[in-house]
């Protein structure tokens, strides 16, 4: 089923009452799958991580401000055998997920290879300040991400001239829209890219109408007046689906609460990671809840990547799954500047392999990525 009418799905089954929380491995998914997260599904489901740590690293939680005054939570990452000033990582993603899933699994391996590493929760998510929760903004998450390399370049431990950022899926975007606007960040990696811009204000693989992208804005823009009205800020699709009769049809969940015997591919894939052991955390929202519905607003009005060009001469690597629906994503990115962007496609992965697959994740090619355009 395409992604699309995987959006209308998740709209109809948002509101199942089956139990908050199954348990891994579901639908006949091979249990490899799950290696990224073996063992830690009980840990996670109290606020803990998704992953164990590595013997040899050391991981502290931290905070710091971004430029508007938001505290951004994060956890850093050190080799307990770094000696010197050490190249540093800024990770963070995928969107509505936070710093205990994928970005902390992320920053575990690249400081277990030598790196300092900080994941952090966006503005407004996880553990982050941030007055109303769960409101997504492509300008402050990609402020934080300037935030974080401020907070990297005074630790005593980190070279500032080494400084880059790694991310996965729907903060991919922000990143690479933090680095053309800030040359501090010498090289950026990202892993199954979304640009959050593009799929939430013209769908997935362009499909909203013309009069589509105008009911979005208009259920949105009606939805202020509700939210305004009630003094309170209510949760619904941030990727708006639509019904048969061509009517928005939002969800009060990302993902639901009980997988439909008849899901398709893609919502099985994020519902194995999400809702499952293998990945499920409280403070997620895709595990548990929605985005703000007005989400998508500052969405429509602020495009990400607009200026990529600025990126060179600096680099980056993007890497997608060979069977990812997202893939067309990275594709298009890497075509508007091939000669500062490489594309890594990885055989017989998807989208959400590679949030914590380590067998698909090629950490090695990121590690050489980053040796080298750190150096």
């Amino acid at each position: 089923m395409e992604r699309r009418k995987a959006l209308g799905l998740i709209a109809a089954t948002g509101a199942a009452t089956a139990a908050s929380f199954t348990a891994a491995p579901a639908f006949g998914v091979d249990a490899s799958r799950a290696a990224g997260a073996a063992g830690q599904g009980k840990t996670a489901a109290k606020g803990g991580h998704t992953f164990a740590l590595d013997k040899t690293v050391k991981r502290t939680a931290v905070r710091f401000k971004n430029r508007y005054g938001i505290e951004v939570a994060a956890d850093l990452y050190v080799p307990k055998k770094g000696k010197g000033k050490l190249p540093a990582l800024v990770v963070s993603g995928p969107f509505g997920a936070v710093k205990e899933q994928s970005s902390g699994l992320y920053a575990n391996e690249f400081a277990r290879r030598g790196y300092v590493a900080l994941a952090f929760d966006p503005s407004f998510t996880g553990e982050s300040g941030g007055t109303v929760r769960d409101v997504a903004s492509p300008d402050i998450y990609t402020e934080d991400y300037s935030a974080a390399v401020d907070f990297l370049g005074l630790q005593k431990i980190v070279d500032r001239k080494r400084i880059g950022a790694q991310a996965i899926c729907g903060l991919s975007g922000m990143a690479l829209t933090a680095a053309a606007a800030d040359s501090r960040i010498k090289a950026v990696a990202t892993t199954s890219m979304y640009d959050m811009s593009r799929s939430i204000s013209r769908g997935h693989e362009n499909y909203y109408t013309r009069e589509q992208r105008q009911k979005v804005v208009d259920h949105v823009s009606r939805q202020r007046w509700i939210d305004a009205e009630n003094g309170a800020y209510a949760r619904l699709s941030h990727e708006v689906p639509f019904d048969e009769n061509g009517n928005v049809a939002p969800s009060d969940r990302v993902l639901p609460q009980a997988l439909p015997e008849d899901a398709d591919p893609v919502t099985k894939s994020f519902f194995d990671y999400y809702r499952t052991e293998r990945g499920y955390h409280p403070r997620s929202i895709n595990s548990t809840t929605a985005w703000t519905a007005t989400t998508p607003m500052s969405f429509f009005a602020f495009p990400l990547m607009t200026n990529i060009d600025l990126l060179a001469p600096r680099k980056a690597l993007l890497v997608a799954g060979a069977d990812a629906h997202s893939r067309y994503y990275s594709e298009d990115v890497q075509a508007k500047a091939p000669d500062t962007i490489d594309l890594m496609i990885v055989p017989g992965a998807d989208h959400v392999d590679l949030y914590d697959r380590k067998d698909l994740i090629p950490f090695d090619r990121l590690d050489e990525f980053f040796t080298k355009n750190l150096a």
